[in-house]
Order: structure tokens, then C-alpha cells, then sequence
């Protein structure tokens, strides 16, 4: 974990990220016990590669990525955009003219030894540098879920969407201030 460098992507990191887009996606479709939904992961992952594009492409004003990196190797990503469809209708707009924060990927190998939480803590400081004040969140994965509900992260969701996946599928979307999570 010593040698790890948060940064902004570069276009030599489109392939490695588009790879690990893939891998992080695949394997927590998996984990979930939802891989049979290959349509989905596909969706998943062409969703990510254009949140991407849409980074070089406003030079980080659309979406903006960083990227953990350790030597050649990517070990996980974060950017945050504007808020999502899903957010926006199921706050009832509340949330429209906040940001998002995710794309929070972290690679298998490279999951709890601190590298989502480096992220986490770099997209904090890039967010108050831009002055962001507040941000929202969004999750369906349960494994992200429980991340996310620990005392030390974000607690209990602002919006709780209730079997919106299916029996025992939840979606949680959390609202945070900036100043909150800066330590």
C-alpha cells in the first residue's frame, strides 16, 4: 500500500480502466449471486466506459475519474458526475443539483487494505477543492451496503428502496456534506 498513487486518469490508463471496469463489475455481480444477469453486467460496464469518455472529454468538468495506482498496476477507481436518473426520481428531484459520487471499483485483489478508502478520502478533498459542499451516493449492491452503513462511512440511508432489485434487494441513496467526511 506504500507505493500507491492517487491521480487522474490519463489516456494510456483507458484500456487497464475499461479492464478493470470488467473485472470489479463481474466479480461483484458474482459475489452478489446475480452473475447469471450478463446483460446487466454488460449495461454495468458500457455505463462506466462512457462516464469515462465523458471525463476526457470535458477534461474532468462532466465526470471526473481518480484512479489508485501501483506501479503499471490500477488498483481501483472513484469519479463522481451528475446524479443518476434512478436518484433523481426516486428522491422525487430532491437530490437533482447534487453530484454523485461513484464508480468506487476496487480490484479483488487489491480489496481491504485501504485502497477504497484512499480514494474515498482523495474524491472528499477533490470535491471541497471544487467546493462542493454536498454529495449523494448510491448503492444496490448489499456487500457496498453494509460498507457504506458502518459508523465510520456514511450510517443509515436518506432513502431506503425497499426489494427495488427483487426479494431482498435493496437500494439505498445516502446525502453527505463534504464537511462531514473531511477529517
Amino acid at each position: 500500500m506504500n507505493n500507491v498513487e492517487i491521480r487522474r486518469p490519463e489516456i494510456k490508463d483507458i484500456e487497464k480502466l475499461n479492464e478493470l471496469f470488467r473485472i470489479v463489475i463481474t466479480d461483484t455481480f458474482a459475489k452478489e449471486g446475480i452473475g447469471h444477469m450478463l446483460e446487466d453486467i454488460e449495461k454495468e460496464i458500457e455505463t462506466k466506459r462512457v462516464y469515462l469518455e465523458r471525463d476526457f472529454e470535458s477534461h474532468g468538468e462532466h465526470r471526473y475519474f481518480l484512479i489508485a495506482v501501483d506501479g503499471n498496476q490500477i488498483m481501483g477507481s472513484i469519479e463522481f458526475g451528475p446524479v443518476s436518473e434512478l436518484i433523481s426520481k426516486s428522491t422525487n428531484a430532491t437530490f437533482k443539483n447534487l453530484c454523485e459520487v461513484g464508480t468506487v471499483f476496487v480490484h479483488p485483489g487489491s480489496q481491504k487494505i485501504g485502497v477504497g478508502n484512499l480514494l474515498l478520502k482523495s474524491m472528499y478533498l477533490a470535491l471541497r477543492n471544487k467546493e462542493v459542499e454536498e454529495f449523494c451516493l448510491e448503492s444496490g449492491y448489499r456487500n457496498a451496503q453494509k460498507i457504506w452503513k458502518k459508523k465510520k462511512k456514511f450510517r443509515t440511508p436518506d432513502y431506503l428502496l425497499k426489494d427495488y432489485w427483487g426479494t431482498d434487494f435493496d437500494h439505498m441513496i445516502w446525502r453527505i456534506k463534504v464537511k462531514d467526511v473531511i477529517k
